[in-house]
């Protein structure tokens, strides 16, 4: 029998995929789900499984080549099959073009003429609108190629902050040719000018003089900085995948927010006594709220849906996506069936998908399926924020850190663990009410934490 190795669609945005590498070589053979290369996604590498057995007879595709989804990348068939008409490599992904050169803040604008060295550095966030009356005195007259063109009326185009500095440094800002914005001359080009070699005195030539320097306001002089303003980084493809899906969420998804805040000193101590027992997985606040997640979305399932076309898709199974933090950008590895499995399984399988995430060694069938997501960033003392909506999911629920404030109990203050959830729910499917009830239910489930171990 021979079976096709087709490079996987392992996301909505994912258009092509690379080979990374080949776990099992031409010749060997091979079962149904063993893992038998390495696939680079525009998320993730994930490796993918053989969907059937036999022995792989052809690798279409070789490490470090690019093809698009779909496409055939290896056969596996028994020794006697004719895989012929199978064997011809396709032709590679077209390559993306080359990205323009990083841009400098060294290099001149098309047209204009490039700063002075000396004036390379950051601008002022905001440059100062008082303007400073200045005298005037006779001053040399620069060369006449120097001169900038100025309007008819004869006002010169400068900023405020640069008159500003012209007028305490004697500098004549009609010698000057601005680089701002329509040839506005900004602060760099007066500094620029005042470093700048004196021509010869000539008679008969105006400019502003001099302020008269404070001794209590010693002028400050802006070192030389070579270095760039800034560079262009070229985005990787995860960073390129989320840019292209984010706004598929929430330019068309109308969001609405629901936030609780949920007491969890009985969790904190249910936590802490089971991390004190020998032989037992670690539990985290995570696994907690995963379980605590999956057994509401059980209790309503209008909040575990998306939208289909025309229809509403209600899910029976509550398949949760962790949101984990690479370098590269951010992945959801799935956890299936939380409301089913116990809470030493989730933290089990949980910190198993966290640690392969950040490895690159996910599988196909762990990168997609997710009925609904958590995103936790209450390991960066995060209090509170709300999510973006991972299509085609209807909800995601974001989770903040667990802190000690003070509470009012029974008219007393006393010091207790809060931690602040909030959902972000898809008006198209869902309403407040309904998203309020659930966040009800996770918070009932987290304040009575023994509900989560039966």
């Amino acid at each position: 029998m021979i079976t096709k190795v087709l490079m996987p669609k392992l996301s909505d945005a994912m258009e092509t995929g690379k080979v990374i590498k080949w776990l099992r070589k031409e010749g060997d053979t091979v079962k149904g789900g063993d893992v038998i290369a390495e696939i680079e996604t525009d998320k993730a590498n994930v490796e993918i499984e053989a969907f059937g057995s036999g022995v792989l007879r052809k690798i279409v595709v070789p490490e470090g080549d690019s093809v698009p989804v779909g496409d055939l990348i290896g056969v596996i068939a028994d020794p006697s099959d004719d895989i012929a008409n199978l064997a011809a490599a396709p032709k590679p992904a077209a390559p993306k073009p080359a990205a323009a050169p990083p841009a400098t803040a060294n290099a001149p604008a098309a047209g204009r003429p490039a700063a002075p060295a000396a004036a390379t550095g950051p601008l002022p966030a905001m440059e100062s609108y008082q303007s400073v009356p200045a005298t005037t005195q006779v001053v040399p007259m620069a060369p006449a190629a120097a001169a900038t063109v100025q309007p008819a009326d004869g006002r010169v185009k400068a900023s405020p902050l640069a008159r500003k500095i012209a007028g305490q440094t004697g500098v004549d800002l009609r010698l000057i040719q601005g680089t701002g914005p329509g040839g506005r001359i900004i602060r760099r080009d007066v500094e620029a000018a005042q470093a700048a070699p004196r021509p010869a005195a000539a008679a008969g030539v105006l400019r502003p003089a001099a302020a008269p320097s404070r001794p209590d306001a010693a002028a400050f002089v802006v070192p030389p900085r070579p270095e760039a303003e800034f560079e262009d980084v070229a985005m990787t493809p995860m960073r390129a995948a989320i840019a292209k899906r984010m706004p598929m969420s929430k330019a068309p998804v109308p969001h609405f927010y629901v936030t609780s805040e949920v007491d969890m000193d009985a969790a904190w101590k249910l936590r802490e006594q089971l991390n004190s027992l020998e032989g037992q997985p670690k539990i985290s606040v995570t696994d907690m709220v995963v379980k605590a997640t999956a057994l509401a979305l059980r209790k309503n399932p209008g909040v575990n849906a998306q939208l289909n076309g025309q229809a509403i898709r209600v899910h029976h199974r509550a398949h949760i996506g962790l949101a984990v933090a690479l370098e590269q950008g951010l992945i959801t590895p799935v956890l299936r069936d939380c409301d089913v499995k116990p809470l030493g399984r989730i933290a089990v399988e949980s910190r198993d998908l966290a640690e392969r995430a950040r490895g690159g060694k996910l599988r196909a069938q762990e990168m997609s399926g997710a009925t609904f997501s958590i995103s936790n960033l209450g390991m960066y003392d995060v209090e509170e924020f709300s999510a973006i909506i991972n299509p085609p999911e209807g909800a995601i629920l974001a989770v903040g850190s667990v802190r000690q404030t003070p509470v009012v109990d029974d008219g007393e203050i006393r010091v207790g663990r809060r931690m602040k959830v909030t959902i972000s729910c898809d008006h198209r499917v869902m309403d407040g009410a309904m998203g309020a009830r659930f966040l009800q239910d996770v918070k009932r489930l987290l304040e009575e934490p023994l509900r989560l171990l039966v």
